[in-house]
């Protein structure tokens, strides 16, 4: 008896993800946009980062919203504005971090963890969100350096670290969009090892001449490649574009 109990909790549980799976793939048809909800968190329980976060309105993420709109003309999608961005209550607790090794049992196990998180604070807003996006931030006086922000397209969410002071802000953004598109399947187009872009998709112009120093960051590819051993990240979206490859990912080049 308990053996066919199993069976078909195993059952439903597939049938759930091949539904899902589905769902997903057939949202990147791109016949309608995306609502994307950000949920800021004070991931140093600091009060300088609460004021900061007290300061935050969806118009501070209307950049996001705009550049893809602009990226998504120049691909001619046909949806003038791929996704729209709401800012969500503030979030207390803190979103489990992912695994520092990589196995997959445990990457499996922080996926999970992550999405019944993501279930238990998702706090409504106007429209109910497609993809949920925790910002967690920090004081740059505490944390000069952030550790990697991530991001899944298994439940479209993502953890984001961000600094909580306006000279970050349009930085700021920049990574929020490059985690954004995680959740609709682009992948990372720089090398692990040392953050250098990879040639030729993780370049804004692959066949710009002479090739360095480019003058753009690809999204995905995270930085500008400035010579064969340094790439620093864009200052701003208006320095970012979305390359081919990462177009074909996300389904606006068939």
């Amino acid at each position: 008896m308990w053996k066919n109990i199993r069976i078909l909790i195993l059952l439903l549980i597939l049938a759930t993800v091949v539904q899902q799976t589905f769902q997903e793939d057939a949202d990147l048809n791109w016949n309608k946009n995306f609502y994307v909800a950000v949920y800021p968190i004070n991931a140093d329980n600091s009060a300088v980062v609460s004021t900061y976060i007290s300061t935050l309105s969806t118009q501070d993420f209307e950049p996001v919203a705009e550049f893809f709109a602009e990226e998504a003309q120049r691909y001619q999608l046909g949806l003038r504005r791929p996704f729209e961005i709401r800012l969500g209550e503030n979030i207390n607790k803190i979103p489990p971090a992912p695994p520092t090794d990589n196995s997959v049992l445990q990457v499996m196990w922080w996926s999970l963890q992550f999405r019944y998180f993501a279930w238990a604070n998702s706090p409504s807003t106007s429209v109910k969100p497609d993809i949920r996006l925790y910002l967690l931030y920090h004081d740059p006086q505490i944390n000069s350096h952030l550790t990697h922000s991530t991001a899944l397209n298994k439940g479209r969410i993502g953890r984001v670290n961000l600094f909580a002071d306006p000279s970050y802000a349009k930085k700021n953004l920049v990574i929020l969009a490059h985690e954004l598109l995680h959740t609709v399947k682009a992948t990372d187009k720089y090398d692990l090892a040392n953050g250098l872009p990879r040639f030729p998709d993780g370049y804004a112009e692959p066949d710009k001449q002479p090739l360095l120093p480019q003058r753009y960051a690809e999204l995905m590819g995270g930085r500008v490649p400035l010579t064969e051993s340094t790439a620093e990240i864009p200052k701003s979206l208006q320095l970012t574009v979305i390359g081919h490859r990462t177009a074909q990912e996300i389904g606006w080049v068939r």
